[in-house]
C-alpha cells in the first residue's frame, strides 16, 4: 500500500506544489484544513482533508495511520498588530503539532520553517551555520519563525525524527492568495510599478522549494536545517527579468525608503485605530533595507535540491497568474 503522508497548510503557495509532487510520486495525502478555508488550490486532487486547528488538543488523532508529517502551515503577517496571533499560530501551534506527531508514532516530521528565521547576515550571505541574535530579527513574523524553529530544534533534541527546511522566497504557481513575491509580479504585469526599492532576495521556483521538503524527508539528517534557495537578485534585477519575459518596461526610478516608511507608519498608527484597513507594513519596508541573501549550497549539496532558472520561475509565475485571470498579458 502507498505510504500516507499528513501536511499541514496544504492550501497554501509551498504547500499546495508540495502535495502535488507527493501525489505524483505515489504517496496518499491527509491534509489539515482549517474550517471554512479557501480549498482551490487542493480542488480536484484526490485528498483527504480533515478539518482542524495547529492548537487542536486531539490533532494525534487525525495523523493517526499516517506514517510522515510535513509541517508546512504558518501564519504570515507583517502587521504589528498581529503579534499575538503569530506566537499563536507558529510558535504554539508548532509545538502542539509536534507533540501530536509524537503521539500518533509519526515516524519522522519535515518541519518548514524560513531563512525569515536565520536573518540577515550583515554584509554578506547566510548559510545555515549563521544565526542572528533574535533580538534583530525584524518583525515578530520573522521572530515567531525563529522561536517556532526552536520548538523542532528541541524536539530533535529530545529524540524525535524532526528534520528543517528553510525556503528563501519562492516563485511559481499555486501563489493564490498571492504571496509578497507574487504581489510583485503582478503588480509588473498591471503597470503598477513606476518605481522601486533598492532591495535584494534570494528567489528559487517553488517547484523545487517543494523537490527539496520531499528531498529532506528522504535524505535530510536529524535536526539539521537545509536553505531551500537559489539566486540572490536585487529587486532591479528580478524587475529587469519579468521585462525580459513580458517585454513590459521595468521601472528605472527607485525610490527613497522613508517615503514608504511614512505612509506605513501612517497606516498602521493612525488609520488602522481607526478602523482602516492598512496598506503597508512599517516591518515590511525596514525589511526592504536590507540585502537579504542566502546560500543554499548545503541543500544542494546534501540533498541534491533543483536549481530551476529563476526566469522560468517566473515564466511559470506569470502564465499561472494569466490562466486564472489574476491579470491579462500578451502570450508568453
Amino acid at each position: 500500500m502507498a505510504e500516507t503522508v499528513f501536511v499541514t497548510g496544504g492550501t497554501g503557495f509551498v504547500g499546495a506544489n508540495l502535495v502535488r509532487l507527493l501525489l505524483q510520486q505515489g504517496y496518499r495525502v491527509k491534509a489539515l484544513v482549517r474550517p471554512h478555508s479557501a480549498l482551490d488550490n487542493l480542488q480536484g486532487l484526490n485528498v483527504e482533508l480533515v478539518q482542524g486547528h495547529l492548537n487542536d488538543p486531539d490533532l494525534a488523532e487525525a495523523m493517526q495511520g499516517c506514517r510522515y508529517l510535513f509541517h508546512v502551515a504558518a501564519h504570515y503577517s507583517l502587521w504589528q498588530a498581529d503579534r499575538e496571533q503569530l506566537y499563536q499560530f507558529n510558535v504554539l501551534g508548532t509545538r502542539n503539532v509536534l507533540a501530536a506527531s509524537r503521539k500518533a508514532r509519526i515516524e519522522r516530521t519535515v518541519y518548514t520553517s524560513s531563512v525569515a528565521a536565520i536573518g540577515v547576515k550583515p554584509g554578506g550571505v547566510a548559510d545555515e551555520t549563521y544565526q542572528s541574535p533574535v533580538e534583530n530579527l525584524i518583525g515578530y513574523y520573522k521572530q515567531s519563525k525563529y522561536w517556532a524553529e526552536q520548538e523542532a530544534v528541541k524536539a530533535a533534541q529530545a529524540g524525535q525524527d524532526v528534520v528543517i527546511v528553510n525556503p528563501s522566497t519562492p516563485i511559481g504557481p499555486w501563489d493564490i492568495k498571492p504571496t509578497p513575491t507574487g504581489d510583485i509580479v503582478l503588480r509588473f504585469l498591471r503597470r503598477q510599478m513606476p518605481v522601486y526599492l533598492n532591495t535584494g532576495l534570494n528567489f528559487v521556483h517553488v517547484g523545487d522549494v517543494a523537490q527539496g521538503h520531499l528531498l529532506a524527508l528522504q535524505k535530510g539528517k536529524t535536526g539539521d536545517r537545509y536553505i531551500l534557495g537559489h539566486q540572490n537578485l536585487t529587486l532591479k534585477e528580478l524587475l529587469d527579468l519579468l521585462a525580459q519575459l513580458t517585454g513590459l518596461p521595468a521601472p528605472r526610478h527607485t525610490i527613497p525608503a522613508w517615503i514608504p516608511f511614512c505612509t506605513a507608519w501612517v497606516d498602521e498608527k493612525v488609520l488602522a485605530p481607526l478602523g482602516k484597513t492598512p496598506s503597508v507594513p512599517m516591518d515590511g519596508v525596514r525589511m526592504a533595507g536590507q540585502l537579504m541573501y542566502y546560500d543554499a549550497a548545503k541543500a544542494v549539496r546534501e540533498l541534491g535540491l533543483p536549481q530551476t532558472s529563476i526566469l522560468t520561475a517566473l515564466r511559470d509565475s506569470v502564465e499561472w497568474f494569466v490562466n486564472k485571470h489574476y491579470v491579462y498579458v500578451k502570450p508568453l
